[in-house]
């Protein structure tokens, strides 16, 4: 039945839901089915309760809002163009998924401003948004005073039934709720329909009974297609509980308004089609032309630029009022905002001498961290449950729990992907946070969409993974990482470094410190047992990717490569070919990525092509090492599983010992 007559409000709503069907109907792809669903809660939600600056999307003190379902991406697009931000024109709407276009298929931080967090794999946002409601409330505990709050916004998500399904949300959201993170506030898009139809096929759970079973505040709106009051009492009644987050569950119809394809998964994720596009706007009462919105909501929604300016200059003033009075914090405020490291930071970072005590890595890592902790106040993270076995606290700055926000040991619990997830929303947050997450180098296979998505996305965390190889030990097989480097090595964007002793573990926390801040993600690969320090490696020779820690005189016959636990075996093994009368180089080769970023000239010089008999020497899948050892070199790699015994009785079987590298390189030698 045709709208007679349409509200200024139902105008503005009508609005998000016709440039969604347009886009995606000139697009010939995309989701147009949440967006008119969800419509009324975010014109609600925008409307009257974000605060956020078009102009400036960068704005600190911003309210963060997220869009979990990122598969309904119009709906994020079409309040940034209409509430006017830069960032997206109605040009930029009808290039919606095309290449290059501001609009892609799922929103992206890199490259829509408006846009907070990546999202499209279902949960990282709910997630992602943890990780920003506890930046919030470690930087509000560290800088707010009683007469000048200077950090005090909202993170605000919207999310859907597959975000409720997969696992990583309930790990996240698990947590938020043990934490009592009262700034933060979800709205479930509860349509009850996912790509294979009605959810009730897999997914009939109580969802709310679960977010209150996980200390969450739990609300319901019966109906989110047109009780717009309902929507704006539960979004108050949410920001009146401050010691809790808020989970407010609106059920609405996907695909509202379309008279055949309405509360279907045919509106799901694919264009309405010409014909019901028509019943749509005719059913709605929508006589507009394809991407035209009425003047009347436009300028209703432009409102969002005076609003927003004026939000601004509201905390310009409160912070002037709080850099007359607290001035060294405020100081401190603008260096972690402006992303600049303190100055000489990287100064505390150790170096060693052959004469220094061998260690394991891990247990450099936990130096490290600590001497850095010391001088760099952003640093803050933890581990999934395995802190004494990670060696990740930093001592002296306490738990950061429920009333202690202003702590720095996030004890995450066994819940490594929403771990990864969380980290990622503290980077996102731009506040100049630097965040870390620890476990065992084996689970990243439990993280590995995060990972991947710190990469894509941007995300400046600094990923720290123990007991990296067979070395590991009794544990066995399943926990004995063997192609793990390998896979993380194939992600774009991801540094991993795998370093061999003291001074190399000081050189990977000055690239992963420094890439931070560049908003890169890097992953530190640490040994379980303790490795000698040897007499060539340097903190320089890290930040290159590779470097030759032991040389020949004269153009080598032979070059021994090695990363990590391995590069000792390389060492004492090209003394003892050099004492029988061999031109012999050792290389580390702690990070491949970094390596590659360096000039022909210096790879060459490294690496020349006219040594071809080379060898490599990792605990690890000889996957990709071909293309440092070339057709006539060989590996002393692992291309099985691992076994449980004690960590040295393992890599003596699986040949990473001297006598198996000298046999090795004796055999290239001919």
């Amino acid at each position: 039945m045709a709208v007679a007559t349409q509200t200024l409000e139902e105008l503005c709503i009508n609005s998000i839901r016709f440039l969604a069907i347009d886009a995606v109907e000139k697009a010939k792809s995309g989701h147009p089915g949440l967006p008119m669903g969800a419509a009324p809660m975010a014109f609600v939600l925008w409307d009257r309760f974000l605060r956020y600056n078009p102009k400036n999307p960068k704005w600190f003190n911003r309210d963060r809002f997220v869009l979990s379902a990122g598969h309904g991406s119009m709906l994020h697009y079409a309040l940034l163009y209409l509430t006017g931000f830069d960032s997206v024109s109605i040009e930029d709407i009808k290039q919606f998924r095309q290449w290059e276009s501001r609009t892609p298929g799922h929103p992206e931080n890199f490259m829509t401003a408006g846009v907070e967090v990546t999202t499209g794999p279902l949960g990282q946002g709910i997630a992602n948004g943890v990780g920003l409601a506890i930046a919030e409330a470690h930087l509000a505990a560290k800088f707010n005073k009683p007469d000048a709050k200077i950090v005090d916004h909202y993170t605000y998500v919207i999310l859907g039934d597959g975000c409720n399904m997969e696992g990583v949300s309930g790990e996240a959201c698990s947590y938020a709720g043990h934490l009592g993170l009262g700034k933060l506030i979800a709205l479930y898009d509860d349509n009850h329909i996912s790509i294979d139809g009605s959810t009730d096929i897999a997914f009939t759970e109580d969802v709310s009974k679960r977010f209150e079973a996980y200390g969450w505040h739990v609300l319901h709106v019966q109906d989110g297609n047109t009780d717009l009051e309902g929507i704006a009492k539960a979004i108050e009644e949410a920001k009146s509980v401050t010691d809790k987050p808020s989970f407010i569950k609106v059920t609405t119809t996907i695909g509202y308004g379309s008279p055949n394809k309405a509360n279907t998964a045919g509106v799901h994720g694919a264009a309405l089609g010409g014909d019901e596009v028509k019943l749509t706007r005719e059913n709605l009462g929508w006589e507009h032309e394809p991407f035209v919105v009425p003047e009347d909501a436009l300028k209703h929604w432009r409102k969002a630029i005076e609003r927003g300016a004026n939000y601004e200059a509201e905390w310009n003033k409160t912070f002037d009022t709080y850099k007359g009075k607290y001035a060294q914090e405020a100081a401190e405020f603008e260096r972690y905002i402006s992303g600049k490291l303190a100055d000489g930071w990287d100064k505390v970072l150790p170096t060693y001498t052959p004469e220094d005590k061998a260690l394991a890595t891990r247990k450099h890592s936990e130096t490290c961290l600590n001497k850095l902790a010391a001088v760099l106040p952003e640093l803050i993270g933890g581990s999934a449950d395995l802190t004494h076995s990670n060696l990740t606290e930093i001592k002296g700055f306490g738990d950061f729990q429920k009333g202690h926000y202003q702590n720095r040991n996030i004890h995450f619990g066994v819940r490594e992907h929403g771990m990864g997830a969380i980290c990622n929303g503290m980077s996102l947050h731009r506040s100049g946070l630097i965040p870390y997450g620890a476990t065992f180098l084996i689970f990243t296979d439990y993280m590995r969409a995060a990972i991947r998505l710190s990469a894509l996305s941007h995300g400046g965390v600094i990923w720290v993974m123990t007991h990296d190889s067979i070395g590991q030990g009794e544990d066995g097989p399943t926990h004995q990482p063997i192609e793990t480097l390998a896979s993380l090595r194939a992600i774009p964007q991801l540094t991993v470094i795998r370093p061999a002793d003291g001074n190399e573990t000081s050189g990977a926390y000055k690239v992963a410190i420094e890439k931070a801040k560049q908003h890169a993600p890097t992953l530190l690969a640490f040994t379980r047992q303790n490795v000698p320090n040897l007499a060539g490696t340097s903190i320089e020779g890290v930040t290159k990717g590779g470097y030759t820690v032991v040389d020949s005189e004269g153009t080598p016959e032979l070059i021994l490569i090695g990363t990590g636990s391995e590069l000792s075996l390389c060492v004492t093994a090209a003394e003892k070919l050099t004492s029988e009368g061999k031109k012999v180089r050792v290389v580390s080769l702690p990070s491949w990525e970094l390596f590659e970023a360096q000039d022909a000239a210096y790879k060459e010089s490294i690496l020349p092509k006219a040594v071809t008999k080379r060898l490599s020497v990792e605990a690890g899948s000889s996957l990709g090492w071909h293309k440092y050892v070339g057709t006539e070199g060989d590996t002393v790699s692992i291309d099985r599983f691992g076994a449980s015994a004690p960590g040295g009785v393992c890599l003596e079987k699986f040949g990473f010992s001297v006598d198996n590298v000298l046999a090795k390189a004796k055999q290239l030698l001919g």
